[in-house]
């Protein structure tokens, strides 16, 4: 007859873990990767599939990291403010289009603009695995040693990017 009471029991004990999880900012997803050096990869340029995009180019410059993909709404919806980021030439940014149809990639970009200096193509979608996406639109932003900075997932704008992003870019020159 106790028994019965277990589930109860359980259930009131993990009652807590629901409550703070639903507090949370759902933007905000720690990753392991804050701190550490960029994953190393090397895959096709979108642009132009003869080109191999390799990571080590990436170093020397500080640059955003952005994973996006013709099938996902969240990226359609931060595109305008990466336009208007590229225009300002206040940072590269470097495109990884992940698991899309390559032709559909290319038709995207030359109906609502290219914001990327460059973009590598990770049709399996390992790469996006290695920096740890869980989905797209996810930004990351690289200070020049390669050294991942600060994370977002879900679509960019003016109040995220001074909030968090110039905010983290800031902190790292000091």
């Amino acid at each position: 007859m106790k028994k019965h009471y277990l589930p109860i029991l359980f259930f009131l004990a993990i009652m807590p873990i629901f409550f703070i999880g639903m507090d949370r900012d759902k933007s905000v997803l720690p990753s392991p990767l804050i701190g550490e050096k960029i994953p190393q990869f090397s895959l096709p340029s979108l642009i132009n599939s003869e080109l191999q995009i390799d990571s080590s180019e990436l170093l020397n410059n500080t640059f955003l990291f952005n994973v996006w993909a013709t099938w996902c709404v969240g990226c359609l919806e931060e595109h305008d403010f990466l336009m208007k980021l590229s225009e300002s030439n206040e940072i590269p940014i470097v495109g990884l289009n992940w698991r899309d149809n390559h032709n559909d990639a290319l038709a995207w970009l030359r109906d609502y603009g290219n914001p990327y200096t460059i973009i590598a193509e990770d049709v399996s979608g390992r790469v996006a695995i290695d920096w740890g996406v869980y989905g797209a639109p996810e930004s990351f932003l690289v200070n020049s040693n390669g050294i991942i900075i600060h994370k977002h997932l879900g679509p960019l704008d003016d109040d995220i990017w001074e909030r968090d992003f110039s905010r983290a870019i800031i902190n790292d020159a000091n």
